[in-house]
C-alpha cells in the first residue's frame, strides 16, 4: 500500500480555506459538514506543527562577548533598544 504524500503548508492551508468556504455556505449536511469540520482540523494542527518547525529552524546569529551564539527567532539582542525599530 502506498503512502499519501504529506501536503506542504500552502497546499493545507488551500484545502483549510475551501473547507472553510464549503461550511460558510451553509447548505452542507450533516455528516459532511462533521467529516469536513475533523479534515479542517487535522489541516489546522498540521500547519500549526509546520509552522513551528520552521520557527525552530529560522535562528539569528549574533555576535555577543566576541562569540558567535544561536538565538531564537524573534529574540531580542542586548543592547537592542526600540527606538531602532
Amino acid at each position: 500500500m502506498t503512502k499519501k504524500p504529506e501536503l506542504d503548508f500552502e497546499g493545507a492551508m488551500d484545502r483549510l480555506e475551501e473547507i472553510v468556504r464549503e461550511l460558510e455556505h451553509g447548505d452542507v449536511p450533516l455528516e459532511k459538514a462533521i467529516d469536513l469540520f475533523q479534515q479542517g482540523m487535522k489541516l489546522s494542527q498540521l500547519c500549526g506543527s509546520k509552522l513551528t518547525e520552521v520557527e525552530h529552524k529560522i535562528e539569528l546569529i549574533a555576535l555577543e562577548d566576541g562569540e558567535l551564539r544561536k538565538k531564537p527567532f524573534g529574540a531580542r539582542l542586548e543592547g537592542d533598544n526600540d527606538e531602532s525599530l
